[in-house]
């Protein structure tokens, strides 16, 4: 009647009454601290998926998703999950100043085929603090970024010579896929490109569907870091998102779309050796 009232399974009241833990309840209390840590190291943000795919793939323990689950659900650990939003579905007819060389297909054979860039703005004490990213397609990988203020075309210039500093693609054989944004048409960046070598793409105007890749980063950005406090000044808000690029996205976020390896961690196992090295 008590573990009925309870609901407690009878097993596990008279393990507690015996004072003696059977091994599967020893098991869920390890596996538990491995997953409290885990959550802790994601800065509160991995759900069971992720956990999951850090116990299996980074630990190397045998454990089931519907155990780590359960555990996670009965000590009340949560990850962060955002709501999907309807955005914008309707293409535009006029005419683009670039062809969409994408057409939605973010899928590619390897690395530097196809760069998406985008600009997000965030609020702060002092006022808004722009960061413009460009990602590449093939491992969800932040290779160029800049913060800044304002958002005149240096921003997405400085953010798009990181990329080619760090990468240094071949010419012609990048795809540099943009909105229509004033600093994406304007004569210096396009300029920019023209002298990389990279080969410009632009989605249809007002749908954020054609460059859907890189809208779902600013939203993993807003939802684990940028909605996360109020940020007083301009200085930390731009520090938070450098740390929080290159010490967590890019080299120990799990991604679902690249079987939950970080974006590093995937370039490493699926990128060939240079031919120099």
């Amino acid at each position: 009647m008590t573990c009925r009232v309870l609901g407690v399974r009878r097993q596990g009241y008279y393990e507690w009454c015996s004072g003696v833990r059977s091994p599967r309840t020893q098991e869920n209390e390890l596996l538990l601290k491995h997953i409290e840590r885990i959550h802790a190291e994601s800065r509160g943000t991995y759900g069971w998926p992720r956990v999951h795919a850090e116990l299996t793939l980074g630990l190397g323990l045998a454990v089931n998703h519907k155990r780590v689950a359960r555990l996670m659900r009965e000590a009340g650990i949560q990850g962060l999950y955002r709501r999907r939003s309807r955005g914008c579905t309707v293409r535009d007819q006029h005419a683009d100043p670039y062809d969409d060389l994408v057409d939605r297909d973010f899928v590619v054979d390897g690395p530097d085929e196809i760069w998406c860039t985008d600009i997000t703005e965030h609020s702060t004490g002092e006022g808004k603090v722009y960061c413009a990213a460009v990602i590449d397609v093939f491992s969800r990988r932040v290779v160029g970024w800049s913060i800044d203020d304002n958002m005149r075309t240096e921003l997405v210039s400085d953010a798009l010579g990181m990329a080619i500093t760090r990468r240094r693609p071949e010419r012609q054989a990048t795809i540099l896929h943009s909105d229509h944004g004033s600093q994406f048409t304007s004569w210096a960046f396009g300029r920019r490109l023209v002298d990389a070598g990279l080969v410009p793409s632009m989605g249809s105007i007002g749908d954020c569907y054609d460059n859907s890749l890189v809208e779902s980063f600013w939203g993993t950005m807003q939802l684990e870091l940028l909605d996360s406090k109020k940020w007083g000044t301009r200085t930390e808000l731009a520090t938070a998102i450098f740390e929080w690029i290159e010490c967590w996205y890019n080299p120990l976020r799990r991604h679902s779309s690249i079987g939950m390896l970080s974006p590093v961690d995937f370039e490493a196992a699926h990128t060939p050796p240079h031919p120099d090295h």
